[in-house]
């Protein structure tokens, strides 16, 4: 929807043109306008098509005006993708909608010209606590060579539900895999609950049960593009879990994982660590990469968002081993705007240190949040449906994510961004099709001009209170 611009905008746009003067060598350049895209609270904006503006001439930016600046030339980490999860939770929700909203759910997540256009999810390998109840691919204990491993309870509602979605992305649709723990029977403490370990004598089995299931999806047309190896890796929870030392996840993948999936041919996939929180990621990380024999197997590094920001981490991370990849996996999220800010913030500074996608939580949930089978509801999702009614809510967090997904795409390369206000946060990248992607967000309570500058040019607009744009040039 459309919103006219406060008179504050024009008045201090007609200062700064006063303040800073342009100057005429700056016209040769080729940056003459830009396409807007805003999400706001008030007045109620939700990826709202604001239209073009014009670049003017100029040469010196001043430092008391708030001002993104780009360098095109500067360019760092490539863009794998962006997305949700397909978890139970989301599979069943799904296949209880009617068909008409089933078919808004996908192109609104999925689409990639009228959509948030997903294209990199996230599974999970048999249930998780976002699922009606607790199962596994082979329940049958000490069944070392796997020879009841099946995934028809898979095929159900998640394959299905993961089919249609690659068919909306335009087969366009990379999926990754993560298990919350291996059966009870492979455990310490022989449940799926309540943390444990895997035990020795279970690891190659362990191994194993990741090719079949990779080798299973594969078979119903939903190749895998990647494997973390634990999901929250020192998280003893109520519901499934298990627990590795950085020294045993090491172990585990330089002994059993890594060559177990070299040996079946896939050597391919994206194989990350860790899965957990940005606190420690740098130990956790460390652990691995300093064994050769270990690291050689290792794609990357997944992680969340729940305990603390320390986005620093991230960098130092990049910063000690840059030829790895860095991937941000898991991010519950309420409806709420106050969630959109936090969403926002998180994902412009996990991309100005070097991480290559971000996939929130649930794809889909019901109106409670769930289903879920152990221990409280821990968070929603950008997408709410009643099933009473068969109605979608979009909640502002989808909004906001799009003006990630649906403007930076696979492929697009970071580029040099910094802010001259602490009002700000920015990120910048080009598109394969070589058109600049800026998103960025006001973080103050009140509406705020700002330029964005770029090779002697610069275009002069504002963001409402806790606004978020996307600037296309």
């Amino acid at each position: 929807m459309k919103t006219n611009r406060s008179a504050l905008t024009a008045a201090l746009t007609a200062l700064a043109a006063v303040c800073l003067p342009l100057t005429a060598s700056a016209q040769a350049h080729t940056y003459l306008e830009a396409h807007i895209y805003e999400t706001a609270p008030s007045p109620l904006e939700l990826l709202s098509d604001e239209g073009f503006r014009a670049f003017e001439p100029l040469e010196q930016p001043d430092e008391n005006y708030p001002t993104i600046m780009i360098d095109p030339g500067r360019r760092f980490q490539t863009i794998e993708g962006f997305g949700g999860a397909f978890t139970d939770a989301a599979a069943d929700v799904f296949a209880a909608l009617p068909a008409a909203s089933q078919e808004a759910f996908l192109k609104a997540s999925f689409d990639p010209v009228q959509g948030n256009g997903y294209t990199l999810c996230r599974t999970t390998i048999h249930s998780c606590d976002y699922a009606a109840d607790m199962y596994t691919y082979d329940d049958v204990a000490g069944d070392t060579a796997l020879a009841h491993f099946s995934i028809e309870h898979d095929r159900k509602n998640r394959l299905p539900f993961i089919k249609r979605a690659q068919a909306t992305a335009g087969g366009k649709l990379r999926l990754y895999a993560s298990p919350w723990s291996p059966p009870g029977w492979m455990k310490t403490n022989g449940e799926m609950l309540h943390g444990g370990r895997l035990k020795p004598e279970y690891r190659q089995t362990w191994a194993d049960y990741f090719v079949k299931y990779v080798q299973a999806y594969a078979a119903e047309g939903v190749p895998i593009w990647g494997l973390t190896v634990q999901n929250e890796a020192l998280a003893t929870q109520v519901w499934e879990s298990c627990l590795f030392t950085a020294n045993e996840e090491r172990d585990f993948v330089r002994d059993y994982l890594g060559p177990t999936l070299h040996k079946s041919g896939l050597a391919d996939l994206k194989l990350m660590i860790w899965d957990h929180n940005r606190g420690l990621i740098y130990q956790r990380a460390q652990a691995t990469y300093s064994d050769p024999a270990a690291s050689k197997y290792v794609w990357g590094t997944a992680f969340h968002w729940y305990v603390g920001d320390h986005h620093d981490n991230v960098r130092q991370l990049h910063d000690a081993y840059p030829e790895k990849g860095l991937l941000y996996t898991e991010g519950g999220i309420r409806g709420s705007w106050e969630a959109a800010s936090r969403l926002v913030r998180n994902v412009i500074l996990d991309l100005n240190n070097w991480t290559v996608g971000w996939t929130m939580w649930n794809l889909l949930v019901d109106s409670e949040g769930g289903p879920r089978h152990a221990g409280g509801l821990m968070g929603g999702s950008s997408v709410n449906a009643d099933l009473k009614t068969g109605q979608l809510v979009f909640n502002p967090p989808h909004y906001v994510f799009g003006h990630f997904s649906r403007f930076i795409r696979p492929g697009a390369r970071r580029i040099a961004c910094t802010v001259s206000s602490d009002d700000f946060l920015a990120t910048a990248f080009r598109n394969p099709d070589g058109k600049i992607a800026v998103v960025l967000t006001n973080l103050s309570d009140h509406e705020q001009i700002f330029q964005l500058w770029v090779e002697g040019r610069a275009l002069r607009t504002s963001s409402p209170a806790k606004g978020i744009l996307t600037i296309i040039i």
